[in-house]
């Protein structure tokens, strides 16, 4: 008791001035409420559980939940799903010297090395049901036993808790004790998904290109038309994936600007920009191609539409390249049509479907599998 008592006459001495949003950028509604949750939550020491989907930052939460806090130990975090069910009660709680084979000195595991600080179990939605019993003994008791030993060790931690899974399905399944979700749902913090809070989106930007290891002026510079057209984007990778466009940014546009179209045609579809050269080469190609066409019949001159390129000028593509992504091409080109047709019809989809010869909903499931958006509201 003398030791706990001590520990809790520390952590009263903690100066705790730190700032939540020195971890989580934005100021839309749903971004202010969540700091005020974690605030609230980090004042107690009650189990907390954060829910949200993956990407959405849960480490992030957890660290600023224990970063606000009193508690003046480390904040140690274990993944779940990470860790073979095998080894995971080792890493958890530690194994006594002989225990099983390769146990060839004594060792704690998370639970004594977070004693004083928090302990983070993230995606504890797959945690084995063999080892949930023994995380629910030792939080009622707060105690623990190190595999292959007998001997109860006190702990005195916060813990913080995460998954992308809903709990209460599996509870319902039998994959999760009940009793454990109920112990654990204490404090729930519902993590936003991006696409709930884009008005963040530009802070986090600039949040991001401030983290990436590179010198200042060779990071690249979003324009507002590349903002907001990653605004309009649903981001199913949430930070995670924004995180990762910032990085690819930083490789494909260093020290230069970004524009809107560099967003939708090269930093979200994973496309490579063309140098000026290559256009011009590109051009030249197809150009060449053009005027070698020949037509059939009068009704091909007929139909045939101004520099639209025809299914034969291919025929001699192999002269001058050696091979073709035909599956990439033609994605390419249906994307550069769809676009086409929206802007012609100011964004609407029902005149672009029909200029296009396609139904709405054909249409509408196109444009979410190529992340393509649109600027008039109207359908």
């Amino acid at each position: 008791m003398a030791s706990v008592a001590k520990i809790s006459d520390h952590k009263s001495k903690k100066n705790n001035s730190f700032d939540v949003r020195n971890l989580i950028s934005g100021r839309s509604k749903q971004t202010n409420e969540l700091i005020k949750l974690i605030q609230m939550v980090s004042r107690t020491n009650s189990t907390a559980l954060i829910l949200g989907e993956t990407g959405t930052g849960k480490d992030v939460i957890a660290r600023a939940i224990h970063n606000s806090s009193l508690r003046n130990g480390p904040l140690i975090t274990v993944n779940c799903a990470a860790i073979p069910s095998e080894l995971l009660e080792s890493e958890l709680f530690g194994h006594e010297k002989g225990s099983f084979t390769g146990a060839d000195k004594l060792r704690k595991g998370k639970f004594e090395q977070s004693s004083g600080g928090s302990m983070f179990l993230d995606e504890i939605g797959d945690m084995p049901l063999t080892l949930q019993a023994k995380l629910l003994r030792a939080i009622e008791n707060k105690t623990i036993q190190r595999v292959g030993g007998s001997t109860d060790i006190k702990i005195d931690l916060r813990l913080i808790c995460a998954t992308h899974r809903d709990l209460e399905k599996k509870v319902e399944s039998g994959e999760f004790r009940a009793d454990l979700f109920f112990r654990i749902n204490v404090l729930p913090i519902q993590v936003p998904s991006l696409a709930e809070r884009r008005d963040d989106i530009p802070d986090l930007v600039l949040n991001l290109l401030k983290n990436v290891e590179t010198e200042d002026e060779l990071k690249p510079k979003f324009t507002t038309d590349a903002i907001t057209s990653l605004t309009r984007h649903n981001w199913p990778g949430n930070v995670r994936e924004l995180k990762n466009l910032i990085e690819r940014a930083c490789i494909l546009f260093q020290g230069q600007e970004v524009t809107s179209t560099n967003v939708t045609e090269n930093l979200l579809r994973l496309k490579a920009p063309n140098t000026i050269e290559e256009q011009n080469e590109i051009w030249d190609v197809t150009s060449e191609l053009i005027d070698e066409v020949e037509f059939d019949d009068d009704d091909d001159k007929e139909n045939k539409i101004d520099n639209l390129p025809h299914p034969n000028n291919y025929k001699d593509w192999f002269t001058f390249y050696d091979e073709i992504d035909i599956r990439r091409h033609l994605q390419d080109i249906e994307i550069i049509l769809i676009e086409a047709a929206l802007e012609k019809t100011n964004g609407k989809i029902a005149n672009a479907a029909d200029i296009l010869k396609l139904r709405r909903t054909t249409l509408i499931e196109k444009m979410k599998k190529f992340s393509i958006t649109k600027n008039d509201t109207n359908l």
